[in-house]
């Protein structure tokens, strides 16, 4: 990593934080180095599944039958074709089985969706004495696979979210509180799921106890105006507004060294995205958001004496209401740059850290898109530089997070 900060001529005292694994030798390189470091918050969420639901006995068996009843059909053409003809029979509109990957729960989920969509059909084929399926599921594990797709939904949309490349640090504490209040509720809709919702709710206390108490989350997703102090809970948020008040008034203090204008360039640049991929307008969770907003109410200004300048700055930004969750916080800080200039400074430090190391994921798999057998010499030196300019030049032109820039380099 020393090398690595070298080679781009990276002072190591400007490293806001870096993101990484949750391996603990991993967590121990950061801490020995000398920076910050943030877990992978959808790594964290595949622990949380894995441990907290997928391990039970139950619900692993009824998932290893699934498994290889889809395995089943993947090695047979012939009997994919006699499902598909049962399919037709029964009006069942054709969907192909998804094999899943043990380690990736979220490939699970897809396969137990696809299972439970041709439910009708699987039965009818395995009523066909010609039918040879290594295994069968009973009517209690069809239950249960049909209770762990629900539980596991929401989960699904959270990994989707906080997996686009416009997540930042600031989502991971409202995505928890959401979570947590899926988890915790009851109603007629989740009867028969309770069990498997108060185990999940059990892995989340265990996995995300901390993310409140840690600064970096905290005031990321204070200078979030989507979110504010609103998804903070009443025992941390003083602690909260402590770090960021700490963060402000350093942050003011290196702009009063930094050249003219110089503030005002990484608020216009950090992390430009023209839009943002907030969640579905059908999304499961979506009412946790605006109960959790609702309870908060608006904050106004605090008791002690407002100070002039950074801090007035913070006190003008927490009394206003937050910003509905479409919006872009990116575009926010750039509009009222010029009102809270020492809050946008901070603003494009703290936002600037993603939540999960998907980007990094994806950039490996454009490697492949970029190196192959037609293209097999390429130097290691000028593959790096193809594979920065494919991922940069999108952001530098100012075009959507995953936009393909058409030509070639």
């Amino acid at each position: 990593m020393e090398h690595m900060l070298r080679a781009w001529k990276i002072d190591k005292k400007k490293v806001h934080v870096i993101q990484r694994d949750n391996a603990a030798n991993m967590k121990k390189a950061m801490e020995q180095l000398g920076v910050p470091s943030l877990g992978c918050f959808a790594h964290t969420l595949q622990l949380v599944v894995q441990h907290g639901l997928l391990a039970q006995r139950a619900v692993s068996d009824a998932i290893a039958n699934g498994r290889r009843i889809v395995t089943h059909f993947k090695h047979s053409p012939k009997a994919y074709a006699e499902l598909e003809d049962v399919e037709e029979e029964l009006n069942v509109e054709p969907k192909r089985l998804q094999q899943d990957v043990k380690t990736r729960w979220s490939s699970t989920k897809m396969m137990i969706d696809s299972l439970v969509h041709c439910k009708r059909a699987l039965q009818a084929y395995v009523s066909d004495s010609d039918s040879n399926l290594p295994v069968t599921l009973t009517g209690n594990q069809w239950s249960l696979l049909e209770k762990t797709a629900t539980v596991l939904k929401p989960f699904q949309e959270l990994t989707a979210q906080v997996s686009a490349a416009s997540a930042t640090a600031a989502d991971v504490i409202p995505f928890v509180r959401v979570l947590t209040r899926f988890l915790d509720s009851e109603s007629e809709e989740h009867r028969g799921i309770q069990t498997m919702k108060a185990t999940l709710l059990d892995a989340v206390h265990t996995r995300f106890d901390h993310v409140e108490t840690e600064p970096l989350y905290a005031v990321a997703t204070m200078l979030d105006p989507r979110y504010k102090d609103k998804f903070l809970t009443a025992t941390n948020l003083d602690q909260a507004k402590e770090a960021l008040k700490v963060e402000v008034m350093k942050m003011e203090q290196e702009l009063k060294t930094m050249p003219s204008g110089e503030g005002v360039a990484e608020a216009e640049t950090a992390r430009q995205t023209p839009e943002m991929e907030a969640g579905s307008s059908t999304s499961s969770l979506g009412s946790y958001f605006d109960e959790i907003l609702e309870e908060s109410g608006t904050a106004g200004p605090s008791e002690q004496q407002i100070t002039p300048g950074a801090l007035f700055q913070l006190e003008s930004y927490l009394s206003e209401p937050p910003l509905g969750r479409k919006h872009n916080p990116f575009q926010y800080w750039r509009d009222n740059q010029a009102r809270l200039p020492t809050l946008a400074a901070t603003a494009a430090k703290f936002l600037s850290a993603p939540c999960t190391s998907v980007e990094s994921e994806r950039l490996f798999s454009a490697v492949s898109l970029i190196i192959d057998e037609h293209r097999s010499r390429l130097t290691p030196e000028h593959l790096e530089m193809l594979v920065f300019v494919k991922k940069n030049l999108p952001i530098m032109l100012g075009l959507q997070p995953g936009h393909t820039v058409e030509g070639s380099v």
